[in-house]
């Protein structure tokens, strides 16, 4: 019976990696910081990589729409023009901290996310008005009215101030809403530590496909 000791040598590859990160945290030890930061610093230049290959498959993807004139071909045009203008300005005009690169930043990305934040908060109350109508409990109506309030207080003037909305809105921004976001990044980085240590032991083993 032929034995795959690839699997093993890949298990204990990353496990010795994550345990010298992991021990370098806590333990001085000399050189053992010096090869923390040297993983590190792989895993940054890795990630780095990843991210170009997947901005190519992008571009690979959205021009093969634009080739063969598929439904949506004018959006994937758009946004080859935008990864390429993007590039130009960037490399050509000073770098991302120049003039034009801030430009670009300002008055064509921060735009389209504060409309796609537009369209998140409509499509949420349309959410919340089905939920309602579903199922009506006392939970759903205190999230829907405090997503309205929070959404119609928004758009107040600087001197309106009936009842000390204003201060109620800060106190629910402040308390409720950094509360539930602390909770979930709490989730999160439970999420990440558990994954970590099960690939740090062996039980998953996503390298082995």
């Amino acid at each position: 019976m032929k034995t795959n000791l690839r699997v093993p040598f890949l298990a204990a590859i990353s496990m010795l990696s994550g345990l010298v990160v992991l021990v370098g945290y806590f333990v001085t030890l000399p050189g053992l910081s010096d090869l923390r930061g040297l993983f590190l610093d792989w895993a940054v230049i890795l990630t780095a990589v990843a991210a170009i290959v997947g901005v190519a498959n992008l571009a690979k993807v959205h021009w093969r729409k634009v080739r063969t004139g598929q439904p949506g071909a004018v959006f994937s045009l758009t946004t080859l023009t935008s990864l390429v203008l993007t590039i130009l300005v960037v490399i050509f005009l000073g770098g991302a901290t120049s003039a034009w690169s801030l430009w670009l930043f300002n008055y064509a990305l921060v735009p389209v996310e504060a409309s796609l934040l537009a369209v998140l908060s409509v499509t949420l109350i349309y959410a919340f008005a089905r939920m309602i109508n579903r199922r009506l409990t006392i939970f759903n109506l205190i999230f829907a009215g405090t997503a309205l309030f929070i959404l119609i207080t928004a758009f107040a003037w600087s001197g309106f101030d009936v009842f000390g909305l204003r201060d109620i809105r800060s106190w629910v921004m402040q308390v409720w809403a950094a509360a539930g976001a602390r909770g979930i990044l709490f989730g999160v980085a439970l999420g990440a530590i558990a994954t970590g240590l099960r690939v740090l032991i062996g039980s998953d083993r996503p390298y082995s496909g």
